[in-house]
């Protein structure tokens, strides 16, 4: 199995301190995927496995920057190693959505004005709740259920810039409570999306809709396909997970 839990070193976090442990103990390679995720590949034996890990991060004690009033660039500047940003993926469709997206979307000013028209629909329209999808949904299902988790709202909002042209890709990390009310729900991984305007790339989260602070991440990739916190190479149970995010006060 490989495994997906350990922040990336190039976000505007710094990882501190951390511990990874596994029940019985197993050696583990570690290696940096294709969009410079890391991970860890384990070969695992039959029975039950218990997997850990625990980190302490400093991040910026401010939310995610705003780059209101600016631009998308055209299709054909778009830097080349960027454009498979623009096209279809397992889990974001944006072929099947291209009609509906300029349908809702045409009108608006291209650029982040657009992004952030995307983000208020999805957010308004899309009815967060847990158990509604499965690994096999997509944002075409999404889009005519109307209704997900938070991978489903970011693989929507993705589909949706993907079908204008703009570069956006699926980001899952961690989000932190903090400077906001903490949700009656248990703390689950977290999805959002990043998307290419100017030149850079910029941080909206379609289930949200907010800009905030805290945020560690964890992997990148063109969908949740690229970035699963696990992938079995064999038949496997889950039995149960427990994520945390929390403020140390000891720091």
């Amino acid at each position: 199995m490989t495994v997906q839990v350990r922040p990336r070193s190039d976000a505007r976090h710094r990882l501190v301190t951390e511990t990874w442990r596994t029940a019985p103990q197993l050696p583990v390679d570690e290696y940096v995927d294709m969009y410079g995720n890391p991970v860890k590949r384990l070969a695992v034996p039959a029975g039950a496995l218990t997997l850990r890990y625990d980190a302490r991060c400093l991040v910026p004690d401010e939310p995610d920057p705003d780059g209101s009033g600016i631009g998308q660039q055209p299709v054909e500047e778009i830097p080349g190693d960027l454009l498979h940003f623009t096209l279809p993926s397992r889990y974001c469709l944006s072929d099947e959505l291209m009609s509906a997206a300029w349908e809702l979307f045409g009108q608006t000013e291209p650029g982040w004005a657009r992004v952030q028209a995307i983000c208020d629909w999805v957010h308004d329209n899309i009815r967060f709740q847990y158990g509604t999808s499965s690994p096999r949904t997509t944002a075409l299902d999404v889009f005519n259920n109307r209704v997900g988790v938070c991978r489903d709202f970011a693989h929507l909002a993705v589909s949706f810039c993907r079908a204008m042209n703009i570069p956006a890709r699926y980001v899952f990390g961690y989000l932190p409570d903090i400077y906001v009310p903490a949700p009656p729900e248990p703390m689950d991984f977290a999805a959002w999306m990043e998307v290419w305007l100017g030149d850079r790339w910029w941080t909206f989260d379609p289930r949200n809709n907010a800009r905030r602070v805290g945020r560690v991440l964890i992997g990148r990739g063109r969908d949740a396909l690229d970035v699963a916190m696990l992938t079995t190479f064999g038949p496997a149970e889950f039995r149960s997970m427990t994520v945390w995010a929390d403020i140390d006060e000891a720091a």
